[in-house]
């Protein structure tokens, strides 16, 4: 395990590592969090796919609750979204569901023609995304809980340039806002001089948020036009993070396949 842990270093940073000491969490909580979720049991298998002993998945998925889940600007919630629409219970051969909702709702994806039309016509939907993009090393970084993702910021939480995946937790998640059903407007989120700070010096290419808009209110659209504009960079929303401590995972986020939508429900784990 130690020969795997080395191995998945090196592979990550290959790059310069000498801001990476200055790195460090901005307090989040006055207790030390852990990880909720049990560790995979190893399995008697000696072959090269078995599972290395101690490894963690945790689940940054939000799980899709009818009337439990906010969507923006509704104050009721998600509401009805799934049906039986074939029951056992009343005579069917089988039970069959249907799901109805906005794909921008719960844990998710946007496309590059969410918010740019020409994008849009052009085919740059959700089943264009990169994969490669979407999975492989991250770096989860706690943000100061006083404000939003400024450029002043962005600044203070040193990201190394090469690191290319970054989950920012928030004070979202501290007031556990994806937990409740009314949308709350005053939700932490990146300003506009933020995102274009992250686009002038950085190299990330996948930005996670945990809430349902990766912009603040306030510059809702801006900072979704900066992100965007390129087509490289690509915006995961509404992630579950209770308890997920800063570091370094390995990610793996997979929207469904929807040709020709601006956005996706997406599944996203940690591997620890």
């Amino acid at each position: 395990m130690a020969n795997l842990s080395s191995l998945f270093l090196f592979l990550l940073f290959l790059l310069p590592l000498k801001n990476l000491a200055s790195l460090s969490p901005h307090p989040a909580y006055d207790e030390p969090t852990t990880c909720t979720v049990n560790p995979i049991r190893p399995t008697t298998s000696t072959t090269s796919d078995s599972v290395p002993r101690g490894t963690q998945i945790l689940d940054i998925t939000h799980p899709y609750r009818v009337g439990g889940m906010p969507t923006c600007p509704s104050s009721d919630g998600l509401g009805q979204f799934l049906w039986l629409h074939e029951s056992m219970a009343n005579g069917s051969v089988h039970n069959m569901s249907e799901l109805r909702m906005v794909v921008h709702s719960g844990t998710h994806v946007d496309a590059p023609g969410h918010m740019y039309q020409e994008y849009f016509e052009g085919g740059y939907d959700v089943d264009s995304l990169d994969l490669q993009v979407l999975n492989g090393p991250a770096l989860l970084v706690d943000v100061p809980r006083d404000k939003n993702i400024t450029a002043e910021v962005m600044e203070s939480l040193h990201i190394p340039r090469g690191v290319q995946r970054v989950i920012f937790r928030t004070l979202n998640t501290d007031r556990k806002l994806m937990w409740k059903r009314e949308c709350d407007s005053s939700f932490v989120g990146f300003m506009k001089d933020g995102a274009q700070w992250l686009v002038d010096n950085t190299d990330i290419k996948l930005v996670g948020v945990d809430y349902l808009s990766v912009a603040a209110f306030d510059d809702l659209i801006p900072a979704h036009l900066v992100f965007l504009k390129s087509r490289e960079i690509i915006i995961v929303e509404a992630l579950k993070l209770d308890g997920v401590e800063p570091g370094i995972y390995s990610l793996h986020c997979l929207p469904l396949r929807l040709v020709g939508a601006e956005g996706s429900p997406i599944r996203c784990i940690l591997i620890k």
